[in-house]
């Protein structure tokens, strides 16, 4: 294996070896990697996790039993619900006098998600993003606009630290000031376009309202923390004039860099020499056959700070083992189709808002945004999606508006197997988000 050049210390996990040749590594040679990264990883959390000891003892399973890759089945799950009942530090593996960093989930659903990170684990980061970010054409010449959130949010601070990794100068702008996003933009030439895929339709509708659009020197952009269809990203890619790549990221793993889009846009890498990924059913806990629909579950096989085992992401996808037209050998996943906790469940069938975004791009007509409104009335869920037309396509002639709704209304039933209301309402008249997008409410749940 080719080394380059070592970031960071040498720690008692494993030397972190910067290594682009990793990326076309072998299946054997890679399975090696993980093997011994998993046995020393689960040492770890025995011998320095209460939590994880005592899991693993009500198993029967000691960190003898775990051998190769192969034994990953035989470790306990991990839930959300787990850590925050550990909040704020209860998963740690490593003492507070090695964490440098603490970040943060928002927590609007109960305790939030607290992630420990030691100083390798920061140059972890910072290597897999600046994969991310090499895998979509850039380099030391590029200037990046980092429009995440900082702070407690992890996306502003792996992007940035995954930037500075490559060489290329950063503009740490952090999310919203539109305005003044737009005149650094044009000003300081930014090529690459760090946000929410739905801040940069904003972005993208403010510059054309501004008239700059030919005075952007965008290329590329890498947007994530939120579902988005491969709709929305032509959108994207036609109204700012640049790639889009998708980049996928959890906090409990490590933040964005988990995995990303490469020149193919066809399903996301893993960098599985530090996230291993499974696909299980998510009512039986079983692994799928390769190439099925499932739950998403990493584990963590070089973190110091926070390892996590068999973490249960709730997102659902599948997984692609062949090597990329990019050249790239390492799995690669499909855009998340949704999540099982988000999954609507309507008069008896499932329905994911990335399903009805799809439906509604298919229509010239449609802006990009919308919102689904469920309720219950006489003890039967009604289902109301507000669509957003774009300027040129509202009108007074109320025939042509009816007419349009039923045809999104019954391309909608065609395809998620439901009827929904469809109303059609007037341009910028849906909230736009500088952060993650709201598309649903659910009123069901307040009663």
């Amino acid at each position: 294996m080719q080394q380059g050049k070592t970031i960071g210390k040498t720690t008692n996990l494993t030397t972190m070896i910067w290594n682009e040749s990793y990326e076309c590594m072998g299946h054997e040679e890679l399975r090696e990697v993980q093997n011994k990264r998993l046995r020393t990883t689960v040492e770890c959390v025995y011998h320095n996790s209460p939590f994880y000891r005592a899991k693993m003892q009500e198993l029967g399973i000691s960190p003898n039993d775990i051998e190769t890759i192969d034994d990953l089945v035989k470790l306990p799950f991990t839930t959300k619900t787990d850590l925050r009942d550990q909040y704020p530090f209860g998963l740690f593996s490593a003492p507070m006098s090695e964490i440098v960093r603490l970040h943060a989930s928002s927590g609007t659903t109960g305790k939030p998600i607290v992630a420990g990170y030691t100083r390798k684990d920061l140059n972890i980061w910072s290597e897999v993003m600046a994969r991310t970010f090499a895998a979509g054409g850039c380099n030391r010449n590029d200037i990046f606009q980092i429009a995440y959130g900082y702070g407690l949010f992890t996306g502003g601070l792996g992007a940035h630290y995954g930037a500075e990794t490559l060489g290329a100068s950063v503009i740490p702008i952090s999310s919203g000031n539109t305005e003044k996003q737009i005149q650094l933009m044009t000003d300081f030439g930014s090529t690459a376009l760090c946000c929410t895929p739905s801040y940069a339709l904003y972005l993208a509708e403010a510059v054309h309202d501004m008239g700059v659009q030919d005075k952007l020197k965008l290329k590329v952009g890498f947007f994530g923390a939120e579902p988005w269809t491969e709709e929305m990203r032509k959108e994207i890619e036609e109204k700012l004039r640049l790639k889009a790549f998708d980049i996928f990221g959890l906090t409990e793993i490590i933040g964005p860099g988990v995995a990303y889009d490469c020149s193919a846009q066809h399903g996301m890498h893993i960098n599985e020499d530090h996230f291993f990924p499974e696909i299980i059913n998510p009512k039986t806990l079983k692994p799928v056959k390769k190439g099925e629909v499932g739950e998403l579950v990493f584990t963590t096989i070089t973190k110091e700070g926070m390892p996590v085992l068999r973490y249960r992401t709730k997102d659902l996808t599948s997984l692609l083992y062949e090597t990329c037209s990019c050249g790239r050998t390492s799995v690669r996943m499909h855009k998340i189709m949704g999540r099982s906790d988000d999954m609507l469940i309507i008069r008896g069938v499932n329905v994911f808002p990335s399903q009805i975004e799809s439906v509604l791009l298919e229509f010239g007509e449609a802006a990009p945004h919308y919102h689904l409104y469920v309720d219950r009335e006489n003890n039967t869920d009604t289902f109301d999606v507000h669509v957003e037309l774009r300027p040129e396509n509202f009108t007074d002639d109320m025939s042509a508006m009816l007419g349009l709704a039923k045809r999104i209304e019954h391309r909608i039933l065609s395809v998620v197997g439901i009827h929904a209301h469809v109303k059609l309402v007037e341009p910028r008249s849906i909230e736009r988000s500088i952060g993650k997008a709201k598309r649903v409410t659910d009123k069901r749940n307040l009663y």
